[in-house]
């Protein structure tokens, strides 16, 4: 009984490990394939419809394109860093916030706020562009403007996305803010010099979420900027390489910006999936 039970547990395990690295192959695949024809240079291997995945000889043609004089990659980049450093610090610090007063403190419409938070939060983003689209305009923050005016869009209601902190700062024990308390601490210095230090995974959680978001945004970035070179991000400005009338030559160009623009992402999670995944079971517990 026990050689039939340990073989059966061999024979799972052994189907969960293939079908697992059937679903790596299929998820990692186009990745690689887009690593692979960023290397394939347009001028050695004429046209960009291929029957091959492997370059016959590799190149950093691409690259050279990208930092060259002929493209605003550099500055694309450097938008899209920009507004990916101050949404992130700003929504960070908003969200950190938030949390904490719903978390640990008790007011008159706490739960009535907190519950149209939840469900303003079901309305699709899209609802909202024509709107903020006027009012960027009015201020004078669409196309040339657009840098700063995705910034302040992406801040401005981030505090509603509390819900995944507020979960963590209830599982630390609300006993160590009283004892605190007590002994004459503010709820600033509680919040600073107690919570914080003990919030690490959570922090890089909402961090690493806050800086995603404008690193990879299109649609709303391409509405702001629309018709304005030099204020479009890595996205906007890349898919309207795809849109010209030299496809092919630009494909291979397109595939090295990716690559670019994945290395960042890539490094971040990597060092910082550990307090990713805690801050996300963390704040899961408790809602």
């Amino acid at each position: 009984m026990n050689k039939s039970y340990k073989t059966k547990r061999k024979i799972s395990t052994a189907i969960s490990y293939v079908l697992l690295v059937l679903i790596s192959i299929i998820w990692l695949f186009p990745f690689v394939g887009l690593v692979l024809q960023s290397f394939r240079s347009y001028k050695t291997e004429f046209g960009g419809m291929v029957d091959y995945l492997v370059p016959h000889s590799f190149s950093l043609d691409n690259y050279r394109f990208l930092f060259s004089g002929e493209t605003n990659f550099i500055l694309w980049y450097r938008n899209t860093l920009v507004i990916a450093f101050f949404v992130t610090i700003f929504q960070t610090i908003i969200v950190l916030c938030v949390s904490y007063a719903l978390s640990r403190m008790r007011f008159k419409g706490r739960t009535i706020l907190m519950r149209f938070w939840l469900v303003l939060g079901m309305f699709p983003g899209f609802l909202t562009m024509i709107c903020l689209y006027f009012l960027l305009k009015m201020l004078g923050l669409t196309q040339a403007g657009a840098v700063p005016g995705l910034i302040l869009v992406s801040i401005a209601s981030c505090g509603m996305g509390y819900y995944v902190c507020k979960g963590y700062f209830d599982t630390i024990p609300k006993a160590l803010d009283e004892a605190a308390r007590i002994d004459g601490a503010t709820r600033a210095r509680i919040f600073f010099t107690m919570t914080i230090p003990m919030s690490k995974p959570i922090i890089i959680y909402t961090a690493l979420v806050a800086f995603m978001a404008p690193w990879c945004d299109y649609v709303f970035a391409s509405y702001v900027a629309f018709g304005h070179d030099k204020s479009y991000n890595v996205a906007v400005a890349m898919t309207r390489w795809v849109w010209t009338n030299d496809y092919q030559g630009y494909f291979t160009r397109f595939c090295a910006g990716g690559v670019l623009i994945a290395v960042p992402v890539t490094l971040l999670f990597m060092f910082l999936q550990k307090y990713y995944v805690e801050g996300v079971t963390g704040g899961a517990v408790k809602g």
